[in-house]
Order: structure tokens, then C-alpha cells, then sequence
């Protein structure tokens, strides 16, 4: 391990990314309607994934549109924690940079581990204090942008999160990517092709204006399970 990586992983979470995604590179419809287009084995994917992880973070309009909790699931996903050391419930992560998250989204509805918001100083003292009163921990992580880096320094070191699985959407994925934080991208690669020029990717934003930016990744493992194809690769 080089001395950049050593100092991250004494200070930060190792950073998994988790997605599944269309042939054509889409993780859901120009208009968002379609979302859900995989198999039951990756949906099994998702939760092993989440029995490894301390905490589970999604961006506001993933939280949003999707009746998740971001939690570990039926009792054996509970019980593999258990066994590997960890929390029986994984800590849970929302970010919103406006602080505009939807109070009556399920994760609310289910109480059963912390939950905190990232947020930053654009969102106004209303929406501050219907977040303090929603969440159990509320961070502002910077003046208009998240600063990632701090905000997982501040999971780190004020919630132990030592490893921290990120679920998207796609805005949230190209901020860890620019910033360079993300460890590992977990790939489920799926036989459908959606297009449209604004059907959103697995990691939006601004992206790289450089291909000098960009970190290499190198596939660590790759694995064809009937028509879907899961993937693994590592930062190199």
C-alpha cells in the first residue's frame, strides 16, 4: 500500500459503490419511472453488501423515489454482522446539499438504527431544524458542495464508520469519484438498454474534463450469474 492510501485509510472509510446498471451504461429511465430492473440474486447482492458495511449512505432523491430503509435487511443478513463483528443495524447515511429531504420518505418510518444527514450551508434554518428533528445526527459539510472528505473524516471519527457503502444515485457516486474517495465499485451490468441523453448514469455531475483527473480502476473479479453480469473493480 502507497503512503496516499495509508494515509486515507488511517483517517477515512474504505468507500464501496454499489449500482446496477443498463448495457448502455443508464441506471434508470430519462424520467426516472423505471428504476428497479434487476434480478432477485442482485437485490441478494445488495444486502451481503450491506451485512459488511458500518453504515449505508444514498443521496435525497434516491431516498426519495424508492421506498428503501437503507437497512441490513431479513434476520441472516443480521446474523452474518453479527458474526463479523459488527452492529446487528447499519448506521445510515442521507445527502442533501439543499436539505431537502422528504419527511415522509420510508427510511423515517423505520427506526431501528441512527440515522444522519450531510448537508451543507444552503440549507436554510427551517429545513435545518425539520432535519435535526428527523435525523439523529445532522453534519454541514461545507457552503454549497459537500466536502466528502471532511464529511467522512467526521463518520470516522465521531461514528466509527471504518467502512461506508454508497448506493447513489448518480450525483452522489461522481462527487466520491472526484473527490477521489471511492475504494471499490461494485457492477451489476444488466441485458436492457434504456438511452435518452438525460436517462441518469452511474456517476452524473460534472465528471472529469481530463482523462489525466480520473483514478485507474482495474477489475478485481467478474462473474456471469444467467443474464446479468456482477462486477468488481478496485482502485489501482
Amino acid at each position: 500500500m502507497n503512503s496516499k492510501l495509508k494515509t486515507k485509510a488511517s483517517r477515512l472509510p474504505f468507500v464501496l459503490v454499489n449500482m446496477a446498471m443498463t448495457a448502455d451504461g443508464k441506471i434508470a429511465t430519462a424520467n426516472r419511472a423505471v428504476s428497479s430492473f434487476t434480478s432477485v440474486r442482485d437485490h441478494e447482492h445488495l444486502l451481503a453488501l450491506r451485512a459488511t458495511a458500518d453504515a449505508v449512505m444514498a443521496g435525497a432523491r434516491t431516498v426519495d423515489s424508492a421506498p428503501i430503509n437503507l437497512g441490513p435487511g431479513p434476520a441472516k443478513f443480521r446474523r452474518q454482522r453479527l458474526k463479523r463483528g459488527l452492529a446487528e443495524f447499519n448506521l445510515r447515511v442521507i445527502v442533501s446539499r439543499s436539505g431537502s429531504v422528504n419527511p415522509g420518505a420510508k427510511v423515517f418510518r423505520h427506526r431501528f438504527s441512527p440515522i444522519l444527514i450531510l448537508t451543507t450551508r444552503r440549507a436554510n434554518k427551517g429545513r435545518l431544524k425539520r432535519l435535526q428533528a428527523l435525523a439523529d445526527g445532522v453534519k454541514i459539510c461545507g457552503r454549497r458542495e459537500i466536502n466528502f472528505s471532511a464529511a467522512l473524516r467526521w463518520l470516522r471519527k465521531q461514528w466509527r464508520v471504518k467502512r461506508l457503502l454508497c448506493e447513489g444515485g448518480g450525483e452522489l457516486n461522481g462527487a466520491l469519484f472526484r473527490a477521489g474517495l471511492v475504494d471499490e465499485l461494485h457492477l451489476t451490468i444488466c441485458p436492457k438498454v434504456f438511452g435518452g441523453r438525460h436517462a441518469p448514469t452511474v456517476a452524473d455531475g460534472n465528471g472529469f474534463s481530463r482523462l489525466a483527473n480520473t483514478e485507474p480502476f482495474q477489475f478485481k473479479s467478474m462473474r456471469r450469474v444467467k443474464g446479468e453480469l456482477f462486477t468488481v473493480l478496485t482502485r489501482g
